[in-house]
């Protein structure tokens, strides 16, 4: 009915490194722990916070500061952004019922800077690095949120 909704997912094609294997199982689980703090009275500064320390915790791997998570509805990209790291300012943005929000880590084993492919289009890690990402939509709730794009 003229909503948007934004996911992502990477997908392992052949036999790939443990060290993939291993940026592809923490990305997921940091878009988990910050799915958790998707609720009403919280601070959005906390999705990104829990994403952060996550990877921090758990990788040597970096999270790209240059793109965000953002508010979805009658556009695809609204307002709140929403980094995947602690961002002080954020803490007076307070989640209630009815919000619906693009969570969407992404994360690289190298350095966290990206660029711009030749297409205009593709983002690539400028170090050549491999990065994954996982994106969900989701409405805050009364009693915490809904995934909106669950897949299996």
């Amino acid at each position: 009915k003229g909503y948007y909704a934004d996911m992502a997912v990477t997908v392992a094609v052949g036999k790939i490194s443990r060290e993939a294997q291993k940026l592809i199982k923490v990305t997921k689980l940091a878009l988990a722990r910050g799915l958790e703090q998707v609720r009403p009275g919280n601070s959005l500064n906390n999705i990104g916070k829990a994403v952060e320390q996550y990877v921090r915790r758990n990788s040597n791997f970096s999270v790209v500061r240059d793109l965000v998570g953002h508010g979805v509805g009658y556009a695809l990209h609204e307002d709140p952004q929403i980094p995947n790291y602690e961002l002080s300012h954020n803490k007076k943005i307070i989640l209630k019922p009815g919000m619906v929000l693009a969570i969407e880590p992404m994360v690289n084993i190298g350095d966290s800077s990206i660029k711009t492919g030749p297409d205009g289009l593709t983002i690539l890690t400028a170090d050549g690095s491999l990065s994954v990402q996982f994106e969900h939509t989701v409405v805050v709730t009364e009693q915490g949120h809904e995934v909106l794009t669950k897949y299996e």
